[in-house]
């Protein structure tokens, strides 16, 4: 690095700016002396500042940044695990399973409140469905439950598999909908079954044709048949008619909720010996929401929440109560000041009469009216009216 004298070139700046030195040369001179100020970088030290820097990282990608105060290293990620924790990777399939980040942004599940009265109503459905469709087809018929899931409407209708049959039906006392989905495997079973085809023989399908009149009507009659059982199932819990309101072979008409509301998805499997299918069930929350406490119980009784013993019980304790009755003659309002300034031998004058109706009171609660007299040498009270109704509905609220 070579020395420069300050005040050399100080004092030719001052002569240059009097113009008796060469302004050009004088800037030529300035910066060669500014350069020679400035270290290189490509040969400064031990291989350079950039081998330096190099041999700071380490081939293993470690920085020798202080970690928690401790002044250990601290480790960086390689693109491996950075991908693992963001759950994709650039050679992964957009089909396979999804994990981390990824997961919690595009999950199409949604949480799955478990409903065990109704895990118990679908079981009671699939009972009632291997009799009723043993009936409606005279074949030996076998129904299961695959699962119970909890599903986003709009991603259950991109994941209908075409053609089907989607049927739409009203549950009336809870005043929405439900749908009903039959697929094609189970739809030529049942036209096969119905119409005498012979057993043993897979049951033709013919691709790109739409259904014909008698293959729907005949899938209606089977899915009227399972809205009966539908409602049966529901009866010991509460009282439900599930009538058809339309069926569908487009599922952009089976529209019944909001792409993003969440549904139960029920999957029951029916077999029929070699041929069969499959049935989906699908409620809405919605749907749901009127019975939801119902559903949320333990156990399935005649009287749900309700003990006949603890019911006697309480009755028995009710009738030997000792309640405190209060006899309220007349009523007046005072000022407060003249209630204080109130003395021994004071007189009140009171709005009644020996006449006058007495007033029986339980706390704030007024029960009935009577006529105050004498028995022996006790003062009562005869009863000229009912307990009221404010006192009725009180005591009705509490039992």
């Amino acid at each position: 690095m070579a020395d420069i004298d300050q005040d050399k070139l100080a004092a030719e700046w001052e002569a240059a700016e009097d113009g008796a030195v060469d302004q050009d040369a004088l800037a030529a001179e300035w910066e060669a002396a500014a350069a020679a100020e400035q270290p290189d970088f490509d040969t400064a030290g031990d291989g350079g500042l950039a081998s330096e820097w190099e041999a700071m990282m380490g081939s293993e990608g470690e920085s020798f940044l202080p970690q928690g105060g401790g002044g250990g290293p601290e480790r960086i990620l390689n693109q491996d695990e950075i991908d693992s924790l963001l759950g994709f990777s650039v050679s992964d399939d957009e089909n396979g399973d999804r994990s981390g980040i990824r997961a919690i942004i595009n999950s199409a599940l949604v949480s799955y409140e478990r409903l065990p009265m109704l895990e118990i109503v679908f079981d009671r459905l699939v009972r009632l469905m291997t009799t009723s469709l043993r009936n409606f087809t005279s074949d030996n018929v076998e129904v299961s439950l695959d699962n119970i899931s909890s599903i986003r409407f709009g991603d259950y209708l991109n994941s209908i598999p075409l053609p089907a049959i989607l049927s739409v039906f009203r549950a009336e006392q809870l005043d929405n909908f439900g749908l009903l989905t039959v697929d094609s495997n189970l739809i030529y079973s049942i036209v096969d079954v119905l119409l005498g085809g012979r057993r043993g023989t897979s049951a033709m399908r013919i691709e790109g044709r739409p259904y014909t009149t008698i293959e729907r009507t005949l899938v209606q009659r089977m899915i009227e048949v399972i809205l009966t059982d539908a409602k049966a199932a529901f009866a010991p819990l509460t009282e439900v008619d599930f009538t058809l309101d339309r069926v569908e072979t487009n599922p952009r008409f089976a529209a019944i909720a909001r792409p993003a509301n969440a549904a139960i998805l029920v999957k029951l499997r029916v077999d029929m010996e070699d041929r069969g299918g499959r049935i989906e069930l699908l409620l809405p929350y919605a749907t749901l929401e009127p019975i939801r406490k119902m559903l949320l119980q333990q156990f399935m009784g005649e009287k749900f929440g309700r003990d006949n013993i603890w019911e006697g019980h309480l009755a028995t304790e009710l009738w030997s109560t000792n309640m405190e009755v209060s006899a309220v003659v007349s009523e007046i309002r005072k000022p407060l000041g003249e209630v204080m300034a109130l003395k021994l031998g004071d007189t009140l004058m009171l709005d009644a009469t020996p006449d006058s109706a007495v007033e029986l009171r339980c706390g704030n609660i007024s029960l009935t009216r009577g006529r105050m007299g004498r028995l022996g040498h006790n003062v009562g009270i005869r009863l000229d009216a009912p307990l009221s109704s404010a006192a009725r509905r009180k005591l009705t609220r509490f039992t």
